[in-house]
Parts: structure tokens; C-alpha cells; sequence
């Protein structure tokens, strides 16, 4: 049933003074540079990618540069719209950014550019998901690009007032603002926890009542390394008695330290055979375990395993190491995956496509520790300042949830914000 003051179109119910109008009369449609490998240089113009568009914003820390001049129309401008139109992930394509400012600087094949007045409202639209839905309606297999007929295609909602794309852009840019400024100070604080790990772990900074002398170990001299398993991820699930920690999720989604309780720890399949595991492989409060196989030098991340209660086993690609000497809860996972403890492990690191690091090779590595009490005091800051960024985290998302449920009511005008008329 269509609401009073609202009509039926291809998209859905929008107001009657909307118009539904095909995305390319509201911007022109710019295809990007096509060069080849051997014209990459170090400097020279640069190509905006992919790898450029990160949470809907441009960055900079993945660039190429080629040896070119292209036309002043193929420069990026203050309010065009940089899309990824060609990806080997699907899920990236139509991911895009709005500059704030004119750029020296193109972009490459895989990407597109729109140019249009509207730029402001259409920036959201596409962010929302116009372009995957489209991409959704008229296929039925996955696309890994999308072409000028796929854009030529596209509709959009369209407010007839400019006042009212106008307050819509502007709520919007608001949310934004807040997000980004969100996320510029969750950088912030993990740079300055990082920092703080560097100076508290390596002694470079002590604490106020502690003066006494570190120790060091060997590494192979104070833990025990235990057997682990090779189960797969189709062998996990939400329910059972034992759970599993993957390498992958070490690598992913734990931080520093685990709590057994959290429900971010699998389970392992209630059918799986679990009999040639004795007591001494179940994990215990202060054991860590460590990935030892990654994509990049991630490897030998690793995380604390506290306030084990319940039956737990260490995963594929995993070393389960428990300490023979007591240390201070959170410490061991702080310390072994700080700077000071971790670039030990850099020179083991074996692999091209995959790296990894082997038991063996951990063992060499070297543990400078202080007294129990200064790790758990150590321990405790690090933990504040993780506690503070987790905080800080769990609002962003809310924001992000809220500005989603702003642009499903805004940009199909269920809530209208203005009924100024204008020329």
C-alpha cells in the first residue's frame, strides 16, 4: 500500500515531489588511465587505485606513480566522485570517496570518476549501496566490475527542491565529520599505547616505586610448547563443549589477551574425535599461543589466555606455549607481541606467499622481564589504555549505524527535512 503523499517507482516509495533520474544526467561518467607495469615510477604523477579509497575517504599510503601527462579533465577535482569499478574482490566494487580538494593526480582503469553539481547528495547515494544494488537486480552470478552500461542503467532518488539535497548532504557530512574524527583519535590512542608498550616493555620507562633489575630468559628455557591440532573451520561451531583458538583469528580478531568465557572463541564440533588429547594439551589461565603462520610479518602474533574455566585446545598453525615460571596476568600478552620481543622473530621468518616460523626458531628468541609485581602494573596501565580504545570502538560502530539508519530513512524520503520550495 503507497503512503499518502508518496508514490510507487522501480526503486521503491518516494515522495511524489521526488523524480527518479538515471544517475549519469546528474554527473558525467570519466574512465580512468590505463598504463603498464614498466611505466611505474617512483615519482611522477599519481594514479589513484583501489588501495587509495579506505572508509569512504582518499589515503595515501599505497600509491604508484607513472610517467605522464594526462589531460586537465582526467585530474582529480574538489568534489569528484572516485569509484572502484573493477576488482578480483567483488565486494569492492562500487567503493568510493568524494575529494575535498583538486588533486595532481589521476586514476587508473580499475577506477572511475563522476563529475557532476551534485556531487554532495550523490556521494551518499552511492555509499549507501546504489551501485551493489544495481549490480545485485541484474545479475545472478558475481560481477568483479562494473561497465559505463551498468552506470548508464542506475537510477537515483531525487529530490526536486535543491534545498532539500542540500539539508540531506549536510546532516550527513555531519555525521561524517564525527566519525572521521572518531577514527583520527582511535589512531591517535593506538599510536600512543604502541608507544607507551615500546618504553614500558623494553624498561626505557619504570614506574614510580620499582628499580630493581630485570631478568633475562631464554625463551625455550621457561615455556613448554604443547601439542595443538590441525582442525578446520568447517569443523567449528557456536555450540559444543570444547573450544578452539585458530590462528587466524589470533591474527584477526584477538587482542593481547582473551577472556576463555568470550564468545569470539569458537567451538569445536561436538562429532569431531577429541580422544588423543590428554589433560596436559587443554589450555590453561596464562598460557598464550602463537600463530605461527601468516601472509605478511604478522606472524607470531600471539595472545594471553586468561580465566580458563572451561575446556579449551590450541588450533591449526598454532604454538601453545605455557610458562614454567609464574608471570603476571595480561603481562605475557602485552610483552610478546610489543616491538622489543617481536622483531627478534623477523630474521627466523621463512616463506614468500606464506611465512612462517618454527618452533625450533622461538625457542632461540630472548625474554627481558622485570619482577611480577611492576608486570602487573604494567600490565594494568596497558590494559586502561586498550580498555579506553575498546570504548572508543564500540561508539564508532554505533555511529556508523546510526549514520546507516540516516541514509535509509533520508535518501528515500521517509523523514523529510525541509518543505521550503524553491526555484
Amino acid at each position: 500500500m503507497v503512503k499518502p503523499g508518496y508514490k510507487q517507482t522501480e526503486i521503491g516509495q518516494i515522495p511524489t515531489d521526488w523524480d527518479i533520474v538515471p544517475l549519469l544526467d546528474k554527473a558525467e561518467l570519466l574512465n580512468g588511465l590505463t598504463y603498464t607495469p614498466n611505466n611505474i615510477h617512483e615519482h611522477g604523477l599519481l594514479v589513484m587505485r583501489s588501495s587509495n579509497v579506505q572508509n569512504g575517504r582518499f589515503t595515501f599510503d599505497d600509491n604508484v606513480y607513472v610517467d605522464c601527462e594526462v589531460d586537465d579533465t582526467k585530474l582529480i577535482r574538489s568534489g569528484d566522485i572516485l569509484i572502484c569499478v573493477r576488482n578480483g574482490s567483488a565486494a569492492l566494487i562500487g567503493k568510493c570517496a568524494k575529494a575535498d580538494r583538486d588533486y595532481r593526480a589521476t586514476f587508473g582503469a580499475f577506477m572511475a570518476v563522476l563529475r557532476g553539481t551534485d556531487n554532495e547528495y550523490i556521494i551518499h547515494l552511492l555509499q549507501q549501496g546504489a551501485i551493489q544494488r544495481h549490480i545485485a537486480k541484474n545479475s545472478d552470478s558475481t560481477i568483479n566490475q562494473i561497465t559505463n552500461a551498468d552506470f548508464r542503467q542506475i537510477v537515483i532518488p531525487f529530490p526536486k527542491r535543491k534545498t532539500e539535497r542540500m539539508t540531506i548532504s549536510a546532516i550527513l557530512s555531519d555525521v561524517d565529520v564525527l566519525i572521521s574524527n572518531l577514527e583520527k583519535l582511535i589512531v591517535k590512542k593506538k599510536a600512543i599505547k604502541q608507544g607507551t608498550m615500546q618504553e614500558l616493555l623494553t624498561g626505557k620507562r619504570r614506574l614510580s616505586g620499582f628499580d630493581s633489575e630485570w631478568r633475562t630468559h631464554k625463551f625455550g628455557d621457561i615455556f613448554d610448547i604443547l601439542p595443538n591440532n590441525a582442525f578446520t573451520r568447517a569443523e567449528m561451531s557456536v555450540t559444543g563443549i570444547v573450544k578452539n583458538i585458530h590462528y587466524g583469528d589470533i591474527l584477526t580478531k584477538y587482542p593481547e589477551y582473551i577472556c576463555a568465557e568470550s564468545d569470539e572463541i569458537p567451538f569445536i564440533e561436538s562429532g569431531v574425535d577429541l580422544s588423543r588429547f590428554s589433560e596436559k594439551c587443554y589450555v590453561k589461565s596464562g598460557d598464550v599461543i602463537i600463530a605461527d603462520t601468516a601472509e605478511d610479518e604478522t606472524v607470531g602474533k600471539a595472545t594471553e589466555i586468561i580465566k580458563v574455566d572451561c575446556l579449551i585446545l590450541s588450533g591449526q598453525h598454532t604454538l601453545l606455549c605455557r610458562p614454567k615460571i609464574t608471570f603476571a596476568e595480561r603481562f605475557l600478552g602485552y610483552y610478546l607481541n610489543a616491538a622489543c620481543y617481536h622483531d627478534q622473530l623477523i630474521p627466523y621468518i621463512t616463506g614468500t606467499k606464506v611465512s612462517s616460523i618454527s618452533r625450533a626458531s622461538i625457542t632461540q628468541t630472548i625474554l627481558r622481564v622485570p619482577e611480577n609485581r611492576e608486570q602487573a602494573a604494567i600490565a594494568d596501565i596497558l590494559t586502561d589504555m586498550g580498555n579506553e580504545i575498546k570504548e572508543l570502538e564500540q561508539k564508532l560502530a554505533k555511529y556508523r549505524l546510526v549514520k546507516q539508519g540516516m541514509m535509509s530513512e533520508l535518501l528515500t524520503g521517509r523523514i523529510r527535512l525541509t518543505e521550503k520550495e524553491d526555484a
